[in-house]
C-alpha cells in the first residue's frame, strides 16, 4: 500500500503504521507528504486496494510548515 501511494504524482513520502487488527479489519494510520498531493488520486488508489478512509485529521499548505501550538480554545 505504501509503495503504491508513494508512486503517485506529487507524493514525496509515505509513512504507514498498522494501528489495530481484529478478525475482519486492519486499521492503519497513513501520513503522506509531498509538494502537490492530489487527494482524489490518493482516495482512488486506496479504494482500489479495498481500503476505506475514515478521517483526514490534518492538512497543511503554504510555503512553509506551520506548527500547531496550544491556544486558549484547546481543552487539553
Amino acid at each position: 500500500m505504501s509503495l503504491r501511494l508513494s508512486g503517485l504524482k506529487g507524493v514525496d513520502g509515505v509513512n504507514l503504521t498498522l494501528h489495530e487488527v481484529d478478525q475482519e479489519t486492519e486499521s492503519v494510520k497513513i501520513t503522506i507528504e509531498g509538494t502537490s498531493v492530489n487527494y482524489p488520486s490518493v482516495e482512488d488508489t486506496l479504494r482500489e486496494m479495498g481500503a476505506v478512509i475514515h478521517s483526514v485529521d490534518l492538512v497543511s499548505s503554504g510555503k512553509r510548515a506551520v506548527e500547531d501550538v496550544p491556544t486558549p480554545q484547546d481543552h487539553r
